[in-house]
């Protein structure tokens, strides 16, 4: 195997165990949001907010959601614990989603993908970073339409920060105009379409988002993003629609879509998404 092939392997594999942990993330980071926004308000009003176990990203250990049986190790371990455990849980034998092997499985490929791209190095490492961002965004938003601040501003800084180090081709200006680009265009269409029919189109967790994806491209990328997420978001609407799968309201969330606009653009570019999309 060569030394390209095996960066590349060597960072799919720990694309695996990562996706194992974004998975644990996906699902608490949002209970404790709400927990966190629970105690303010009680705080707010003087009042003591109850006690409670801890629970934070290490604690307590994952465990099974229908009979809360403890997972070991070999029972965490990305894909293999999920094939050899044929989909169900060792104890009371009851069903595992599909989700959590699939977001693994998701981070593999990612990490493979940057790692043939850039191999082992910090240009590979950040740009895996930045994949392990959008899809936890991704499922995120889709689960609760909530694209948390933990994870949009690091992901803006950290853009800006890497375009400063030079570890991509897009200069500081033009990651700083990107972001700024990306930030006040959605929060225009937000007030825009807030004022013309009373209602709110998209939260502010999406003009962070877009932000954060124009801190990474540089400003001349805005366009071709925001016209592959619009179409990924219209044939994703309208299947929902067939289906008859829409939520109440009818209402999709747009960060899984910019997230995928993003990830599209990081494998074939800006340019080619403009192409894919017939201009």
């Amino acid at each position: 195997m060569s030394a390209h092939a095996m960066d590349a392997s060597l960072l799919g594999i720990l694309g695996l165990l990562i996706g194992s942990f974004l998975n644990v993330v996906i699902y608490r980071l949002p209970v404790m949001l709400e927990a966190q926004w629970k105690a303010e308000c009680a705080d707010l009003q003087g009042q003591t907010p109850p006690e409670s176990a801890p629970f934070n990203l290490m604690v307590p250990r994952s465990r099974c959601q229908s009979c809360g049986h403890q997972l070991s190790w070999y029972e965490n371990i990305p894909l293999l614990s999920y094939l050899v455990l044929r989909g169900r849980c060792g104890h009371c034998k009851a069903g595992i989603s599909l989700r959590y092997p699939a977001v693994e499985l998701v981070s593999g490929l990612l990490f493979l993908w940057c790692g043939w791209q850039w191999g082992i190095n910090a240009t590979g490492l950040v740009w895996c970073a930045f994949c392990a961002s959008l899809l936890t965004l991704t499922l995120i938003d889709w689960d609760t339409t909530l694209l948390p601040d933990d994870l949009t501003l690091p992901l803006l800084w950290g853009g800006l920060a890497v375009a400063a180090l030079n570890l991509t081709p897009i200069g500081l200006p033009d990651a700083f105009w990107g972001a700024v680009g990306g930030y006040m265009s959605l929060w225009l269409v937000y007030w825009a379409f807030k004022l013309v029919t009373g209602k709110e189109g998209m939260g502010y967790g999406d003009f962070k988002l877009f932000a954060a994806l124009g801190a990474w491209f540089g400003w001349q990328a805005l366009i071709p993003i925001i016209l592959m997420a619009s179409v990924i978001g219209a044939v994703v609407g309208i299947a929902m629609k067939f289906s008859k799968s829409l939520r109440e309201g009818s209402y999709v969330p747009f960060g899984p879509f910019l997230s995928m606009a993003g990830l599209t653009a990081m494998v074939i570019g800006p340019d080619a998404i403009l192409k894919a999309v017939g201009l």
